[in-house]
């Protein structure tokens, strides 16, 4: 897996190396800068300094993200202990993990409604990384026993191979007759599209059986880094649709309490 502090040169770099590439290309151009005004020169060396200086930078990169990787390692060991006692605690918490995914602004856009139900049987979620962080990580889901399939634990996991490839591997959903929802997903979209209308995403559960590009597999660094280390900050956001819902009712009942106002106004207007 490539480090997840990584250090690339800037776009500004990028279009200086470009212009220096440019004119060392262009003998004949530059040899004519001598003509050039004492403006365009100056700005010329300095665009030539400006791009040494940066490859400096450029250069001291890969030992800043060695000492950044040793870090992690270390905080990462110290973390351990508590991971755990974490772990231990929110199996207590009925529906954390399906709260928590169901909340977050990403992963909740690749749930359908059966797999929500799914994550219902989910009890926790770990995250594993490797002893050299750089050679990847796994995510352990653990389920309770489900009309859906068979497994109690499924996983995914990441490996940085020797030639600096990043490839995945996951366990193998053993769906139960009938509830395979990567099928019913297949289908459903097949149906959309056939009829021309919106297609339903697919099942958040092909995400196991998908190794076409580990490095661009967005959803477990989303765990990895974001819902693993504290599933509390989604888990615990307010309900919006809720907050809308109390909105409503508390304006509708200022309206009856202006209009129950205007009604005494009008008796006691007759009563005099």
């Amino acid at each position: 897996m490539a480090p997840k502090h990584q250090f690339s040169l800037p776009l500004q770099a990028k279009k200086l190396q470009t212009v220096r590439l440019t004119l060392a290309s262009r003998p004949d151009e530059a040899s004519a800068s001598s003509n050039l005004p004492k403006e365009v020169k100056e700005q010329q060396e300095a665009i030539e300094h400006i791009d040494k200086v940066q490859n400096e930078i450029h250069r001291l990169n890969e030992p800043a993200s060695e000492e950044i990787l040793k870090v992690e390692q270390k905080y990462n060991k110290l973390c351990q202990p508590f991971f755990q006692k974490r772990s231990k605690l929110t199996v207590k918490v009925r529906n954390l993990g399906v709260t928590t995914y169901v909340k977050h602004p990403q992963v909740s856009a690749l749930l359908g409604e059966e797999d929500e139900e799914v994550l219902h049987y989910l009890t926790r979620v770990e995250v594993t990384e490797f002893e050299d962080i750089k050679s990847g990580y796994r995510i352990d889901f653990y389920f309770d026993e489900n009309p859906y399939f068979k497994n109690k634990l499924l996983s995914k996991g990441f490996h940085l191979n020797k030639s600096g490839d990043l490839s995945s591997k996951s366990t193998e959903i053993k769906w139960k007759l009938g509830k395979d929802l990567m099928k019913r997903s297949s289908q459903t979209q097949n149906q959309a599209s056939r009829k021309r209308q919106h297609e339903e995403p697919e099942s958040f559960f092909t995400w196991f059986s998908d190794h076409s590009n580990a490095a661009a597999d967005e959803l477990g660094e989303v765990i990895k880094d974001d819902i693993w280390p504290n599933p509390l900050q989604y888990c615990l956001v307010p309900d919006m649709d809720n907050e809308e819902g109390e909105g409503e009712e508390d304006d509708d009942n200022e309206e009856e309490e202006g209009l129950e106002d205007i009604d005494e106004e009008g008796d006691e207007d007759e009563e005099r």
